[in-house]
């Protein structure tokens, strides 16, 4: 069941959401080569509970797994596409790698998510492309997230970047609801047909998400249980925000 947002609510994640912005902001710029991946996730948690809020991720038990997720923050290399897990797989980031960094957090009981994906030092051309056409396809999503719209036709905006730039669009990942819970209905897909879907009410909050490959769009599950990876090894790009349908349009939420 969707549950819209009050005002109220919006405005406590519209704060939650900036703070994310600044924390993953800072986790970025820590992102170098020669750092473990562990060591990110215990800055991500170091900032989060400093600010007076709490991991989202940490511990999280989705309905279909029996053991929460051991991380604060998700840290996906080249072909992990998201759910990276470094407080258990703890790597050493190197020069050239792509790297996904995903992280929640509670702001005053509301829920909020966010991701980016950056190259470390020199990256291939190839990649510099993908990073930027997932991060554009990011923004056409957003767009879409008005009164009136149906939730197909962010997936059609998303799929359009990756199709004229002949990128592969992730299968059996995608955006959802957020706010009351780190995972909340609607499903909002990287591909649709525009018309189709639920329709976007004021008060909607929705995490929308773009993920690109080099490659092929199908996946597979690593022996660690959570990170999911490119099939075919290649590499993947996510993008993310926290976005609320207003009166005045969307409104990104997780931005400084």
């Amino acid at each position: 069941m969707i549950k819209l947002k009050t005002k109220e609510e919006i405005e406590i994640m519209r704060e939650g959401g900036r703070r994310l912005a600044v924390i993953l902001q800072k986790i970025a710029e820590a992102c170098k080569p020669g750092v473990m991946t562990g060591d990110l996730d215990k800055l991500a948690f170091k900032l989060i509970v400093e600010g007076g809020d709490r991991p989202s991720f940490l511990d999280y038990k989705p309905s279909n797994t029996k053991k929460g997720f051991p991380s604060t923050l998700c840290v996906s290399i080249n072909e992990e596409i998201v759910h990276g897990v470094p407080a258990i797989n703890s790597k050493e980031i190197r020069e050239g790698d792509i790297v996904g960094l995903d992280c929640g957090l509670i702001h005053k009981g509301m829920f909020l998510d966010h991701a980016i994906t950056i190259g470390v030092g020199e990256i291939s051309l190839e990649a510099k492309r993908l990073l930027q056409v997932t991060k554009e396809a990011l923004s056409s999503g957003v767009k879409q997230a008005r009164i009136g719209n149906k939730i197909g036709d962010i997936g059609s905006a998303v799929a359009k970047q990756a199709h004229d730039n002949g990128f592969g669009i992730i299968q059996g990942l995608s955006g959802h609801g957020v706010g009351y819970a780190v995972h909340e209905d609607p499903y909002v897909p990287n591909e649709g047909r525009k018309g189709e879907g639920v329709v976007m009410e004021e008060g909607l909050v929705i995490a929308i998400e773009p993920m690109f490959s080099l490659g092929g769009g199908d996946i597979k599950l690593a022996r660690d249980g959570f990170t999911f990876v490119t099939k075919d090894g290649s590499i993947a790009a996510q993008f993310e925000h926290t976005v609320a349908v207003t009166e005045n349009g969307p409104e990104i939420l997780t931005k400084v």
